[in-house]
């Protein structure tokens, strides 16, 4: 067993909470782990991390957040690499695998308002968050697809570019740089944050595999990979390579608006799939039901429908 264990993260509290997990759970599952020192976790800072004054699509996209790590990976300075899958391209670097999902958060998004937006608790629970809204208030984002679904259920709000990690878009929200904004719930769990208002997934898609962490190591590191498949979740699994078979088919990435969910029911996943257009001006959605055991192919299937729709579009 490797001694230590080198783990690679970015170095937002939130990050930082992800890798905790997965050094916790490891600890818990390999008792030669829980030694003092056994796990070093070892932090880097992307470019992703680094310029937050641009959208993510005009700087390179998701692997932004993943390139330094990945190459501590490949030149062997790391063991594994601790990964919000949201933030994943769907094409890793050759060599490299995720073996590894923990058990998925929350999946919703949650919106925070600024205490004076004056938005009708009652009103919000009759007509929904999105819908309660003030004409004409800022929402703070700087995703397409959050933005995209927003302008096509409420074009009278405006979309005011906002990038950071949790804390610093709380901030931005405090000095009232927007009315509101959207974070993922699963990350305001993880940091312990009881903020917000969660939106269900009929009037918010999430981001595809939004709520999962995955670890992810070198191909032929076969000790280590011994050593995640302790702690892997084989439902988060399944349901997080529908979601990304489609999104890998529709060659989805941080510049395109795509969301995508996939829910159990028992054997069967349930995926819902969207894409739209930046303004919110054309929306399209397909859903289909399959075996987990085909969990790819019903990806393909439901981005398949979606390209028929929309086309060129």
């Amino acid at each position: 067993m490797k001694n230590p264990l080198r783990i690679g993260t970015r170095g937002s509290p939130l990050a930082l909470a992800q890798a905790f997990e997965v050094r916790d759970r490891l600890a818990a599952a390999h008792p030669a782990l829980a030694a003092d020192g056994a796990i070093e976790i070892v932090v880097l800072s992307t470019k992703g991390d680094r310029i937050l004054d641009r959208p993510l699509a005009e700087i390179g996209g998701k692997g932004l957040f993943t390139e330094e790590i990945e190459a501590g990976l490949l030149d062997g300075s790391l063991d594994i690499a601790v990964h919000s899958m949201k933030d994943m391209p769907t094409a890793l670097p050759e060599g490299l695998v995720i073996p590894c999902l923990l058990p998925r958060e929350d999946v919703r998004d949650a919106v925070l308002m600024r205490p004076d937006l004056g938005v009708d608790p009652g009103a919000m629970q009759r007509d929904g968050v999105l819908a309660a809204l003030p004409a004409g208030a800022r929402i703070g984002t700087s995703s397409l697809r959050r933005a995209a679904q927003i302008r096509a259920a409420r074009p009278d709000l405006a979309i005011v570019g906002f990038r950071g990690n949790v804390q610093t878009r709380m901030r931005k929200l405090e000095a009232g740089e927007a009315d509101a904004t959207l974070l993922a719930r699963a990350g305001l769990n993880r940091l312990d944050l009881a903020v917000g208002v969660d939106l269900a997934p009929e009037a918010l898609l999430p981001a595809v595999a939004q709520g999962a962490i995955g670890v992810e190591c070198r191909d032929g590191d076969a000790e280590t990979q011994r050593l995640l498949a302790a702690i892997h979740c084989p439902l988060t699994g399944d349901r997080v390579a529908a979601e990304r078979a489609m999104l890998a088919r529709l060659d989805g990435s941080c510049r395109t608006p795509i969301a995508g969910l996939a829910l159990a029911e028992a054997d069967t996943l349930w995926l819902r799939g969207l894409v739209a257009r930046e303004d919110g001006s054309g929306v399209w959605r397909a859903e289909a039901r399959g075996p987990r055991s085909d969990a790819v192919a019903l990806g393909e299937q439901v981005a398949a429908a979606l390209l028929q729709q929309c086309g060129d579009a």
